[in-house]
């Protein structure tokens, strides 16, 4: 990697998160600079001190340097602290904008790039990648400027007092960042593998710490612990080589920087006995010798910072290049009320799958008109889901068009589109939030007389009834303290209050009892009431509200027409079904 391409990649960053910060990143490169002179200015106190009490000066004149120099330290240690307040709030405003972008950016890609990237792997970019960059974002380089003239002033402070020790620090100096060059060189690479690795495995930890049941009803521990021990060895490998070149330059770096204090306490001691130096000259010399170490470890610290931040902001560059794969090309309104849903010659198959050229719909075309509920029936793998996900534009179709009321799904914005259409499915999506926050998905515009009088509607006034706190009650993530029938009773609440034209069904019932699902039918046939239906189900109390019946087999619509009239057709697919159970056809 060039130092060009480094450069346009922390330009790119720098410029988007740190130029409305640009105040505060001014105000810190003051402090620094300030901070950098008292700590040139408190030895030149020192051995004023020093002289002075030697020559017999007056207490006062003493007293006043004391007072001096107590003052530069307190001044010392308040930059300090300010440096670390505004920093950290510099650091903290860029990344938390840069996570939020990253998190908004992932939430638009299509479902091919979510199904390639485990969830931990997301996470890790989004948090341990942007973690990587805070420092790099708020005060890295101005301290990398700043210790450098630190690093500048001490060479020069040495060479007018004593030139000798003065060529001595700036060998020491060119010795240590022609190292620094030389072997930190290949650290990004290693940086960048032990990112990569680092994702695979918070990845593989979140899929097998959501899967907990499984592996443990399974017996599969032992697979897990396993897998997670090659993880950490390739982490433990990936990192040893950036880690061990840092270790070679402590090393190196530490002996040359003893030697210069030597040849200081030499110097400063030989000329101390020839009458060419004071006492406190000599103090000053040993003084900036140790000084000179402290700026260059830092920068030492920093060129390992900024090989991490590398690798770090080459893949949050990579995920922010990625583009969506819906992408829209118009602002077209879908017409209010009830919408027309059409397909026309739609084929689609999966980008990554394990046979690109297998087609999981093809040439599909159907019309259902406004008001209309469509049964969607099929086996599993026959194209039932996908067909949903085509019209929330989580896929585009390979081939073919698809259409609300006339407008091409193409020319409507998303956010219009998850507007006026709405996807129920069995697995619902719920928060660590209120009953109000998970129906409302955290909208303070919606008022309670709405929601209430929703649920009403709905025929949910007893459900609504046992909540302990009302609209206030507290729900775990996941909805870990909800029945299955309690959670899907929320997610038909949700979508009533959103008032859609288009409403799917994705075998929303199909985990359900019996019972729980008699509830629910009354909540379903409010919810669909004047408004256009997908149900996608295998039970036949389910598709008996349909008013059409559509049945896919292999990708293709095998039939397709008025239930009533299907049901009544022998020679009809649909009407096979019926004869012989549609729950064990279907399974």
């Amino acid at each position: 990697m060039t130092a060009a391409t480094l450069s346009d990649r922390y330009l790119v960053l720098f410029d988007r998160y740190l130029r409305p910060q640009a105040a505060r990143a001014v105000l810190l490169a003051v402090l620094i600079l300030g901070q950098m002179g008292l700590q040139l200015l408190s030895p030149q106190i020192v051995r004023s001190f020093i002289d002075g009490a030697m020559e017999g000066a007056p207490t006062a004149a003493l007293t006043r340097m004391a007072l001096l120099f107590l003052g530069v330290a307190v001044a010392t240690q308040s930059l300090s602290l300010a440096l670390t307040y505004i920093g950290q709030n510099v650091a903290w405003t860029a990344t938390n904008a840069l996570r939020r972008d990253l998190t908004l950016h992932c939430l638009r890609l299509d479902m091919a790039f979510h199904k390639a990237h485990a969830p931990g792997e997301l996470i890790e970019r989004i948090d341990g990648d942007v973690g990587a960059l805070g420092n790099l974002l708020s005060e890295m380089s101005v301290r990398l400027f700043g210790n450098g003239l630190m690093i500048t002033g001490i060479v020069v402070m040495l060479l007018i007092e004593e030139w000798r020790v003065g060529l001595a620090a700036l060998g020491y100096t060119v010795l240590m960042l022609f190292m620094l060059r030389r072997i930190q060189a290949g650290s990004a690479d290693a940086w960048r593998d032990s990112a990569q690795t680092r994702a695979e495995l918070f990845g593989f930890l979140g899929e097998r710490l959501t899967g907990a049941e499984d592996i443990r009803g399974n017996g599969a521990e032992p697979y897990v612990l396993a897998r997670l021990h090659r993880l950490m060895r390739a982490l433990l490998h990936a990192g040893r080589g950036a880690v061990l070149r840092g270790a070679q330059t402590f090393i190196v770096g530490y002996s040359a920087f003893m030697l210069v204090v030597i040849a200081a306490l030499a110097i400063g001691a030989a000329r101390y006995l020839g009458g060419a130096l004071t006492i406190g000259a000599v103090y000053l010399l040993v003084s900036y010798a140790n000084k000179l170490y402290g700026p260059l470890e830092e920068i030492q610290r920093q060129v390992a910072d900024l090989q991490r931040a590398s690798a770090s902001s080459g893949r949050v560059n990579e995920l922010l290049a990625i583009q969506p794969g819906p992408v829209e090309r118009a602002a077209v309104q879908i017409p209010s009320g009830p919408l027309q849903v059409a397909f026309r010659g739609v084929t689609f198959r999966y980008p990554d799958g394990a046979d690109a050229g297998d087609s999981v719909l093809t040439d599909v075309s159907l019309e259902l008109a406004p008001g209309r509920v469509l049964g969607l029936l099929g086996r599993t793998g026959s194209g039932k889901t996908t067909l949903s996900r085509l019209l929330f534009r989580l896929y585009d179709p390979t081939a073919g068009a698809i259409s609300l009321s006339g407008v091409d799904l193409r020319d409507v914005r998303l956010s219009e589109l998850r507007r006026r259409a709405a996807l129920v499915t069995q697995e619902v999506q719920l928060f660590a939030a209120s009953v109000r926050d998970n129906l409302t998905l955290f909208e303070d515009g919606i008022p309670d007389d709405h929601i209430l009088a929703a649920l009403h509607e709905l025929g949910l006034d007893a459900w609504f009834a046992a909540l302990p706190a009302g609209l206030s009650t507290r729900l775990g993530a996941g909805g870990r303290n909800l029945s299955a029938g309690e959670a899907q009773l929320l997610a038909f609440a949700r979508v009533y209050l959103r008032d859609p034209g288009l409403v799917i069904l994705d075998e929303a019932s199909s985990r359900l009892d019996p019972g729980t699902e008699r509830i629910l039918e009354r909540a379903v046939d409010r919810l669909l009431s004047g408004r256009t239906a997908i149900i996608i189900a295998h039970r036949l109390a389910t598709v008996g509200r349909a008013d059409e019946v559509l049945v896919l087999e292999g990708g293709r619509i095998r039939e397709h027409g008025d239930r009533r009239v299907l049901a009544s057709d022998p020679a009809s697919r649909f009407s096979a079904l019926l004869r012989r159970g549609l729950e064990e056809v279907l399974a």
